[in-house]
């Protein structure tokens, strides 16, 4: 089978799984995010180990997964983070590094690598789940906001804002970057990228957050951005994502690697389709809570 079959029908399988669990949320989201998580942190160990790292890969993608369920504790009363537990995960991994790796282990190297594989995963991919239950995000008391007559969780639209604009981001740019071409980017980073593909990204992506905005944020989440807003928010959104792009190809090309992973059929792995959403999601989320008005109809 050639890549676009695969492709499509990885795209065909993995994005209706992912949008159930967006609407869905609770467990759902929650255990969709740990699995990712875990399976980035695997990746990104990988490059690290290609590139003469010696991470702790087990321990760092438990703790990788364990992030996002610690957060869904949190919302539901269970458990409440605080920084003495950021501490003893530290120290935890310290203590591991001490005995598995020796003062001829690179043991430094090991906890540095290990704590950043984690956070670099599981630590932002759970904006995610504090995107779903955003505090403007309010549902009417039959259980969701009310979009041409059906019911959905204003959490889930509110959440896939940043997650379209980074596909119009990167439709935006590949299309651009190859119908001008032009000055390249960061050609020591990524050669097929061009400063043309980047404006372009960004033109698509306050395009689609204006449309967003007006016919699916506003009716259906009570939510909006002034106009000034809507621009910063989707010119910020943009970038941002283009620069988690850069950030996964300069440590695929510190480590020799073309691709992340080879576990999803067409499209590499894990990192390699998640790069930029790493970067967005926190960064969306601080924009969130201080651009978004209460817009209702």
């Amino acid at each position: 089978m050639s890549e676009l079959p695969k492709r499509v029908l990885a795209g065909v399988v993995l994005a209706p799984l992912a949008l159930a669990a967006v609407l869905k949320g609770g467990a759902a989201l929650a255990g969709l995010l740990a699995v990712v998580s875990a399976i980035g942190a695997w990746e990104f160990y990988r490059i690290a180990r290609a590139a003469g790292h010696e991470p702790l890969s087990d321990l760092g993608c438990t703790i990788a997964g364990l992030i996002p369920l610690a957060v869904h504790a949190k919302y539901l009363g269970l458990y409440q983070p605080h920084f003495g537990t950021v501490a003893v995960v530290v120290i935890v991994v310290m203590c591991v590094s001490l005995w598995a790796r020796g003062s001829n282990g690179k043991p430094a190297g090991a906890v540095a690598t290990t704590l950043f594989g984690a956070a670099y995963t599981g630590g932002l991919l759970s904006f995610a789940y504090a995107m779903r239950y955003h505090q403007y995000a309010i549902d009417l008391p039959t259980g969701g906001a009310r979009l041409w007559s059906t019911n959905i969780a204003a959490g889930g639209v509110l959440l896939a804002l940043p997650v379209l604009l980074t596909w119009a981001t990167d439709i935006g740019a590949f299309q651009v970057g190859r119908a001008v071409g032009g000055r390249k980017l960061m050609p020591t980073v990524s050669p097929g990228k061009t400063v043309s593909g980047a404006i372009g990204g960004l033109v698509f992506a306050v395009i689609v957050a204006w449309l967003y905005t007006r016919y699916l944020l506003r009716p259906a989440a009570q939510l909006a951005f002034s106009p000034t807003g809507l621009v910063v928010f989707a010119v910020v959104v943009s970038v941002v994502g283009q620069i988690g792009d850069l950030f996964e190809s300069m440590l695929k090309r510190e480590g020799g690697v073309k691709d992340s992973s080879h576990l999803i059929p067409g499209h590499g792995g894990v990192l390699d389709r998640l790069d930029s959403l790493f970067f967005v999601l926190p960064v969306a989320y601080v924009l969130m809570n201080a651009l978004l008005i209460p817009a209702p109809n």
